[in-house]
């Protein structure tokens, strides 16, 4: 009995009648039934997420900017994602009634932007009031769980979306002011520029009012000291004019009758004035008596010698000789006489003169007394305002000595001041010079961006990482992620299926004299086909009906087929040695399968058991060959995979082996077995 033969017997007697045709044809199509309708079921659920209804409540009140705008954030955000047609929002007026909405089921969940939620965005603008905007997510699993995960990821994209036009907006407002900030510096330099120009100035002029007031004080001393002679001397005028007051006070009394006094001199001088001028004529012709006596005695002398000596009494002789003595005799005291009548003439002459004078003199004294008198009574006032005066002086003195002594003190601390003043501004010059070098240095640190500057850099700021997503190999949906799994599940759902039907061998061919080599082997040529036409059927339906369109397709089918072969031995195989208890096996490996195989999580991240699992079972080989040969992966990796599956199916051969001769000798439980399935 040959291969063949054991092979076709055995579909003939599968296909003997419509049921069994049918049951092979159902058969067949499990696979499609677990795999393409629970892909197809899954292949894009996101983009039908339109017919979930949701609540979405506006609480947001806005709010007012520094800049004088209004920020409206809720009323933006509720109205993208209505405009969105992400979920099917349901406008909602308090979050009490979108809460117990979701807890009736009428809502899937809700999303709530509260009162607060503009102005807490706008916060940052103030460090000290800066508060997180919150996004209110309401969800009840008892709705669907996965819903939550899809809602936390639909809110997060919503909460970097916010966050970004936030952040871009703030970054945008922070680099303005740094530009507002570079602009102020500058200012601010030139403005300390002219500060040190004027501190410059301040310096020079200190120095010269320290100079000043060095001065000012020297000076001061010297005014106190002249005020206090001034005040002395004040004190004396006071005295003084005091004194002198009184002393013209009584000279005004003493001289009250001067007018007369000297009115009556004036007609008493000129009256001596007259009596000298009458003596003067008589002494006048008094000595020119004398002269004419003194010239006439010798002739008389003579006529009295010549009578005498007519007379006989005397003789000519005699007479000459008396005469002669007699001229000797009487000449020198009449010269002298005479002499001294010209000068008492001469003398009462000037007495005359001077007595003349004296008379007009004392007529100009008399004339003169009354403007004396009132001079002297003028002088008196004068002196009394003078005495008032000098005692207000001296009074003012002492208030300008005190002031002088108050000046300086004031001097003194002035020039200490001054000195002070003039140290300060040295340092506050050198300080200024300084403030103006930092703040050149500053403005020049400080960023100045321009307006494209500004959007970039805000921009960046607001959204610091990009994502470069390079994806080498895509899912087109959520299915295509799914399949690879969700195919090789169903590849071996199928094949564990066909046992329900189909016999590891059969009974007729154990009792044979074939070997038991060939008695394997056509005992698994209908699996293997069965599984092909399975894989066949479900890759033209996946690819044609669902639109898998995957890289390599006929690379992928024929990697299918491989893999439900390589199934196909392994499950009929297990099957042949155990027996019916090797189907409860076959399940085993299913469930470790299905959370081992990484077909929908890594199968790293699985217990250590379970990644074991993944190296020695198959199906997480079969997993990884379709993502490749779905996606466009890398093809070096397919080889190894496919003589893993080859390693699988011989191992499968292997087993069917050792099944078939041991159930080549008969035993009881060969006629009887405890269990029929």
């Amino acid at each position: 009995m040959t291969v063949l033969r054991l092979a076709r017997s055995e579909l003939k007697r599968m296909t003997y009648g419509l049921l069994p045709k049918l049951m092979i044809l159902a058969l067949t199509v499990v696979p499609l039934l677990y795999g393409a309708v629970y892909l197809y079921a899954n292949w894009d659920p996101y983009k039908n997420l339109d017919r979930i209804p949701a609540a979405l409540v506006v609480e947001d009140q806005g709010a007012q900017l520094p800049d004088g705008s209004r920020l409206d954030a809720g009323g933006k955000v509720a109205e993208g994602l209505v405009d969105g047609h992400l979920f099917d929002w349901h406008r909602v007026t308090s979050t009490a009634e979108a809460d117990e909405d979701v807890r009736t089921g009428t809502y899937s969940f809700s999303l709530t932007l509260p009162a607060d939620f503009s102005r807490n965005l706008a916060s940052p603008a103030s460090f000290d009031a800066a508060h997180q905007a919150m996004l209110k997510v309401t969800t009840n699993d008892a709705n669907n769980y996965l819903l939550s995960t899809i809602v936390d990821k639909v809110t997060t994209a919503v909460h970097d979306s916010v966050a970004k036009q936030v952040g871009t907006d703030t970054a945008a407002r922070l680099l303005s002011g740094y530009g507002t900030i570079h602009a102020q510096l500058a200012s601010a330099s030139d403005g300390a520029d002219r500060l040190a120009a004027g501190l410059d100035t301040l310096k020079g002029g200190s120095a010269q009012l320290a100079d000043g007031a060095s001065q000012l004080h020297a000076g001061a001393d010297q005014l106190v000291a002249g005020q206090e002679r001034l005040t002395s001397g004040a004190a004396q005028l006071r005295d003084g004019s005091a004194q002198l007051a009184s002393g013209l006070d009584t000279l005004r009394a003493k001289s009250a009758t001067l007018p007369a006094d000297t009115r009556r001199l004036a007609d008493g001088a000129a009256q001596v004035a007259a009596g000298n001028a009458a003596l003067n004529s008589k002494v006048q012709a008094a000595a020119s008596a004398a002269d004419a006596a003194s010239a006439a005695l010798p002739d008389r002398a003579r006529q009295t010698a010549q009578a005498l000596v007519a007379s006989g009494v005397l003789t000519q002789a005699q007479a000459d000789r008396v005469v002669s003595d007699l001229a000797a005799q009487a000449s020198a005291p009449a010269a002298d006489a005479a002499k001294q009548l010209h000068t008492a003439a001469g003398q009462v002459q000037q007495l005359a003169a001077g007595s003349q004078q004296v008379s007009d003199g004392a007529a100009q004294l008399a004339s003169g007394m009354p403007a004396l008198t009132g001079a002297i009574g003028q002088a008196d006032d004068g002196a009394r305002s003078l005495s008032a005066g000098a005692a207000q002086l001296a009074s003012g003195q002492q208030a300008a000595l005190d002031g002088a002594r108050t000046l300086d003190a004031g001097a003194a601390k002035l020039d200490t001041g001054a000195a002070q003043l003039s140290d300060g501004a040295a340092r506050a010059d050198a300080g200024s010079h300084d403030l103006a070098r930092g703040l050149a240095a500053g403005a020049g640190k400080v960023p100045n961006p321009s307006q494209q500057q500004t959007q970039q850099l805000a921009n960046v700021m607001g959204d610091p990482v990009a994502v470069d997503h390079a994806a080498q190999t895509k899912a087109a949906s959520y299915g295509a992620g799914l399949a690879p799994f969700f195919l090789s599940l169903a590849m071996w759902v199928g094949i564990f299926m066909l046992t329900q039907a189909m016999r590891p061998f059969t009974l007729r061919a154990l009792a044979s004299n074939a070997p038991a080599w060939k008695v394997a082997l056509g005992g698994w040529l209908p699996f293997a086909v069965v599984s092909a036409a399975q894989a066949t059927l479900l890759t033209g339906v996946v690819d044609f009906a669902l639109g898998l369109d995957p890289a390599h397709p006929l690379l992928m089918w024929l990697f299918l087929l491989l893999g439900g072969i390589a199934f196909s031995a392994l499950i009929q195989g297990i099957i042949a040695l155990l027996g019916t208890s090797g189907k409860f096996v076959v399940l085993i490996l299913l469930i470790l399968q299905l959370v081992s195989s990484g077909g929908t999580f890594p199968w790293q991240v699985t217990p250590t058991a379970f990644q074991v699992a993944h190296q020695i079972l198959p199906m997480g080989y079969m997993v990884t060959g379709m993502r490749h040969l779905i996606y466009g992966g890398d093809m070096s990796g397919i080889l190894p995979i496919v003589l893993g599956l080859i390693g699988y199916t011989l191992l499968g051969g292997v087993l069917n082996l050792l099944g078939t001769r041991k159930n080549m000798t008969w035993r009881l439980k060969t006629l009887q077995p405890e269990i029929t399935v």
